[in-house]
C-alpha cells in the first residue's frame, strides 16, 4: 500500500509542475513598447506570493521578470518537448 501512496504523490507533483514553464504571447504592449513586442512569445515566471491578482510575471526584453497585466497576454499550450526547447532558448 505504501508504494501506491508514494506513486500517487509523485504523479500529483508531476501534474502540479507540468504546467511550468509556461509561455505566453503578447497581445498588447501599450505603455510598454520598449519591454514587450506584440506577437512575441515570452516565458512566464511562477508568481511571487505578494503579486497582485490579474497580473503575471514574464521575462521581458531586458531579460528580467516583471509584472504585467495578464489581459495583455494569451497563454500558449505546448507539447512537453517544445516547452523544453523553448525554456532553454528563452533564458
Amino acid at each position: 500500500m505504501k508504494l501506491m501512496e508514494s506513486a500517487r504523490k509523485s504523479s500529483r507533483s508531476k501534474r502540479r509542475n507540468a504546467r511550468w514553464p509556461r509561455f505566453v504571447i503578447c497581445l498588447d504592449n501599450k505603455d510598454n513598447k520598449a519591454s514587450l513586442e506584440v506577437g512575441k512569445l515570452y516565458r512566464q515566471v511562477k508568481p511571487h506570493p505578494k503579486d497582485m491578482d490579474g497580473w503575471i510575471r514574464v521575462i521581458d526584453e531586458s531579460g528580467e521578470d516583471y509584472l504585467f497585466p495578464a489581459r495583455r497576454f494569451a497563454e500558449i499550450t505546448l507539447p512537453t518537448g517544445a516547452k523544453r526547447a523553448l525554456a532553454g532558448a528563452l533564458r
